[in-house]
């Protein structure tokens, strides 16, 4: 456990050395939960945001973006259920005085039994070699079975606990699989009770006439309550979609593990508008939809897998998530949920307004359907940050550091490096970054002997060294080097362009979906 605990404070430092994530408000000794992205973290957070909008809303015909405001009449949190029902169950240690979150406690024991089963499945591989298979090992070794059986049921047992508010047996389950606090090693538990997450605050000149709001705790209600302006405005055929990114603010009594979980985060949600019925056959085309976008970024099929919910919300009829094998192990990365007409139906019950569809096939109106798939894109961020970043050994002994975002995201496309800083090798070093910075992201480094330069380009994650020679100012050729492969080829300066472009187009990636 310390070794994926090493690989994640490197993780969190490497972030802050290379211009990634910052501390919030550091100078200040920092906001517990709250980070800010860095002039690498911008760019890489940029290009994940227009990965999946170019996926979800440039390549579908019948899904449109919309950008709804952070504040909302606060009617609108009662009709979602987020007043009565948005809450943590959360525990005291009166030992540590430190707060847990109860449901991710017992997770955190799963997830240990969940590793016995990986350490099996190592040993296994090793014992038996290429004749190896590792489905049939999972499905018929006794120890694997008892343990899988063990995590399942504590599962089930949680989530028909906090689907019943059965706080009292949640707290039981706590002391029976004698969990203990991560800091103090003691069992000394107080009551599970539950805490809202919202974020209030006061819109109005005066205390007196000031109203109640709340920042927001999602962004897909902005998209509900839009529904009918869309989809009369747009002119909307069912199905259709609505997509979103923007912030959300949680209070996370529990905030930890980085920017995995924090107070202010951004989302990026797509509502898709459905004919009442339909919403099994989307709930599947959707969940193979979302992973096939995941899988078109190479970060490894085996870092990836579906997890269905045991407790679904109330509104819910069915609910997966995509987990991704974070340094912490398997957590949520992103949600499917088939929500019914809980949303439509319940702010037309607030608000008074009708909205509903009228289906000219059908010739009737109906309160659409609703499935949804919500990302976090903190979360993707960590995801592709945490899975790049690589210590590698060389053939001559030595090691360096590489940060193997994919090409599409990486901060920089290019580093244009003179080799010397003389003989008018910076001028044609100059002359190129004017060149190609009309389209890619590319920066000039003349600092240090060329070998240092490239080792620090792997460690911000640029795809691509660009090395201006002495040759160069002879045949207009210069010295391209991959940065995974290390490989270094020869080419005309005119060859540049379309050498990067096919690597970070995003069109080259999509296409993969």
């Amino acid at each position: 456990m310390a070794n994926q605990e090493d690989i994640f404070k490197k993780v969190i430092s490497h972030a802050k050395e290379y211009g990634y994530i910052f501390q919030s408000s550091e100078i200040y000794d920092g906001l517990s939960a709250v980070y800010d992205y860095g002039q690498n973290g911008v760019e890489l957070k940029k290009n994940i945001r227009e990965y999946w909008w170019q996926a979800m809303v440039q390549l579908n015909d019948n899904i449109v973006g919309i950008d709804a405001a952070i504040f909302m009449h606060p009617t609108t949190w009662k009709a979602s259920g987020h007043v009565d029902a948005f809450n943590d169950p959360l525990i005291d240690n009166k030992d540590s005085k430190k707060r847990y979150r109860a449901d991710v406690l017992v997770e955190d024991h799963v997830a240990k039994i969940e590793a016995k089963i990986e350490k099996e499945v190592k040993k296994a591989a090793k014992r038996f070699g290429d004749s190896f298979d590792k489905q049939q090992f999972l499905e018929t070794n006794p120890r694997v079975l008892d343990y899988q059986a063990k995590a399942d049921g504590i599962l089930k047992r949680l989530g028909k606990s906090l689907e019943n508010e059965d706080l009292a047996d949640v707290k039981a389950l706590i002391e029976e699989l004698g969990i203990v606090c991560p800091v103090s090693g003691s069992k000394n538990w107080t009551d599970v009770k539950q805490f809202n997450l919202m974020f209030g605050t006061k819109l109005g000149a005066t205390a007196d006439s000031a109203m109640d709001l709340y920042l927001r705790p999602e962004t897909a209600q902005g998209i509900f309550v839009n529904f009918l302006n869309v989809q009369k405005t747009g002119r909307m055929k069912i199905p259709f979609g609505i997509a979103q990114t923007g912030k959300a603010f949680r209070n996370e009594i529990v905030a930890r593990q980085f920017i995995f979980r924090m107070r202010e985060f951004e989302q990026m949600e797509m509502q898709y508008f459905i004919k009442p019925g339909t919403q099994k056959e989307w709930y599947d085309t959707w969940k193979e939809k979302r992973l096939k976008w995941h899988l078109s970024l190479g970060l490894g099929q085996d870092n990836y897998r579906f997890h269905d919910h045991e407790k679904l919300a109330h509104y819910a009829d069915a609910a997966a998530d995509i987990e991704f094998r974070f340094p912490f192990g398997f957590k949520e990365l992103e949600g499917i949920h088939s929500r019914t007409d809980f949303d439509l139906g319940s702010h037309e019950k607030y608000s008074n307004k009708k909205l509903q569809y009228f289906d000219p096939e059908e010739n009737k109106s109906y309160v659409p359907y609703v499935l949804e798939t919500s990302i976090g894109l903190d979360r993707m961020f960590l995801a592709v940050f945490s899975s790049a970043l690589q210590e590698e050994e060389l053939e001559n002994n030595t090691t360096r550091t590489v940060l193997k975002i994919p090409a599409v995201l990486a901060p920089t496309k290019a580093a244009i490096l003179p080799l010397l800083k003389r003989d008018g090798l910076p001028e044609v070093a100059h002359k190129i970054v004017e060149e190609l910075k009309w389209e890619f992201n590319v920066v000039y480094d003349e600092k240090d002997a060329v070998g240092r330069r490239y080792r620090r380009q792997d460690a911000v994650g640029t795809p691509f060294c660009i090395t201006v020679d002495h040759q160069t100012l002879e045949d207009e050729t210069v010295t391209i080097r991959h940065r995974d492969t290390m490989e270094q080829q020869r080419v005309k300066v005119d060859a540049v362009k379309d050498i990067i472009s096919k690597e970070v187009d995003m069109r080259y990636w999509l296409q993969r979906i």
